[in-house]
């Protein structure tokens, strides 16, 4: 097995991302909601192999000692990671741990290269969870994290008062003065999504001077809707280590997407953040974790095919002119290789005659295309469960047009051709044009 390194020799990056999606993602009620209610091991396996390929240097796992499976899933896990060091250098493995030494045990035990300690700080924390003092959690993570620096002087060290941002200033810095010097980085988790942009400036511009010389990680919820923003609040203001998962899933409403972030960022022109990501792969990686999910590529997502779809006439039309016209952003870059226009009863007649001439080659004139037009919007209404809207057209056109599809040689190749479905964000469904762009690399 691979000697790890110790994380003196490494080298971090303007942006580190420490992916939590076997972590947090596995806590998303997403996983009930279709019955699965947790990854397989064979989940965990492509999830983080994808991870690495992807060129995240930071993984967040379980504490092996959660149950028997994230035990023995842990070895399958380093296995994975070793398997690519030599293609893709080395990936660290973070265990998430309270500040209790059996936590530690298992993760030393299962060959964790950090370990990233968290305790609750808030008052609700303090009262409701663990029932701790200030004082005592103090007490019982400086001697805890003593205790391992002195034993594995080798392992990342975080440590993270968990509710921070409803943790008062004065009461954090308490606790974080008694720990910094035994950790790497100082965690400030939005543990129950009540930060704002603004709250999370201030407060990681008081622990960066407090704490010049120790990194800052963050973990922001999306209980408001603000999860992205805070995200990008905080790298702005100096912060290194963030925690995303996969499509923002955890538990309630998420946390930052790691694609949604570097999207942003590449927008912002913040390039240096970028550094060793492997961008094409975006959409690639979100295909993947849907799958998992059972589900689609969600529709808020920014790097996702509903980004560049199209269903209303005026839009579609001006697409076809030129996609810029309602596509803004480089997607194209981020492996969204496709343009989609939907047909349905906003679609106008320019849409129908391109689908019908260019796609379906059928003979067709602009005033036969505007009169199909005009019929098909009175009966798309009528839809069965089972009809698609180029089935309404195709019968229309057909039945009521006379129209007959003309015999390409079997050497002509369609110009427009749906790429493999498995890179989509909706079954594959014979209802619009796809307009191809780029090739991609399916991880």
């Amino acid at each position: 097995m691979t000697e790890p390194p110790r994380f003196s020799q490494y080298q971090p990056r303007a942006l580190e991302i420490i992916d939590t999606t076997l972590r947090d993602g596995q806590q998303t009620s997403l996983l009930h909601d279709h019955y699965k209610y947790f990854f397989t091991r064979t989940d965990k396996e492509e999830i983080v192999r994808a991870l690495i390929i992807y060129g995240v240097k930071f993984i967040e796992l379980f504490a092996p000692l959660v149950s028997p499976q994230e035990r023995d899933d842990w070895a399958a896990l380093r296995e994975v990671r070793d398997s690519l060091i030599t293609q893709k250098g080395y990936t660290f493995l973070l265990a998430h741990v309270r500040c209790h030494p059996r936590d530690v045990e298992s993760a030393v035990e299962a060959g964790a290269d950090g370990l990233n300690f968290y305790i609750g700080t808030s008052n609700e924390s303090r009262s409701f969870n663990h029932g701790n003092d200030l004082d005592t959690i103090m007490r019982k993570a400086a001697t805890l994290l003593d205790e391992v620096r002195r034993n594995y002087p080798h392992l990342i060290l975080r440590f993270s008062g968990e509710d921070a941002f409803r943790t008062r200033e004065d009461d954090l810095c308490r606790v974080y003065d008694v720990v910094a010097p035994y950790v790497d980085r100082l965690g400030t988790p939005d543990t129950v999504g009540v930060a704002t942009p603004l709250s999370v400036a201030r407060r990681i511009d008081v622990l960066r001077q407090r704490y010049p010389t120790i990194d800052l990680e963050g973990h922001f919820h999306d209980d408001r809707g603000f999860a992205l923003y805070n995200t990008l609040e905080a790298v702005r203001h100096g912060m290194r280590y963030i925690n995303t998962t996969l499509l923002g899933i955890a538990e309630r409403s998420g946390i930052t997407s790691m694609t949604a972030l570097l999207f942003n960022l590449y927008i912002d022109r913040e390039f240096d953040k970028l550094e060793g990501y492997h961008l094409r792969g975006s959409y690639p990686i979100n295909v993947l974790a849907a799958d998992k999910l059972k589900m689609l590529v969600p529709p808020k997502e920014p790097v996702s095919l509903t980004n560049r779809t199209h269903t209303a006439g005026v839009h579609q039309n001006a697409v076809l002119n030129d996609a810029s016209t309602y596509e803004a952003h480089p997607l194209d870059l981020f492996g969204v290789n496709e343009t989609e226009i939907l047909l349905g009863p906003l679609s106008g007649w320019n849409i129908i005659h391109y689908f019908l001439k260019e796609i379906r080659y059928y003979p067709i004139e602009e005033a036969t295309a505007k009169e199909i037009a005009t019929v098909f919007k009175e009966r798309v209404y009528q839809l069965a469960p089972d009809i698609s809207p180029e089935q309404v057209l195709i019968d229309i056109a057909e039945q009521q047009f006379g129209l007959a599809r003309l015999e390409l040689p079997k050497a002509v190749t369609p110009i427009v051709q749906r790429l493999d479905s498995t890179a989509t964000t909706r079954p594959p469904a014979s209802n619009g044009v796809t307009l191809p762009r780029h090739s991609v690399e399916i991880f």
